[in-house]
């Protein structure tokens, strides 16, 4: 279940790096930080920081730079706990 999961959230998390860096070229309505960090956090991770070194995107901001690889380490620690691991 839980590998379902982070499955769909990661996809969803790089879709939206990809959608808010078109929407950032065309001068669109944005999607808001809070929702592309909270993405991360929720388990996508792994997605947000493809899509921010595919789209290049939101690479200079140090809130996602610094934040999402910290989100990534702790979902792999967490998963390694469920799997007991650690």
């Amino acid at each position: 279940m839980i590998t379902g999961w982070l499955l769909v959230i990661n996809i969803i998390a790089f879709v939206l790096f990809g959608i808010d860096k078109h929407k950032a070229i065309v001068h669109a309505w944005r999607i808001p930080e809070r929702v592309l960090m909270a993405s991360a956090a929720m388990g996508g991770a792994l997605g947000a920081l493809l899509g921010m070194k595919v789209f290049h995107h939101k690479t200079k901001h140090t809130k996602f730079t610094v934040g999402v690889p910290v989100l990534l380490v702790l979902w792999i620690i967490v998963l390694m706990r469920i799997r007991g691991l650690l």
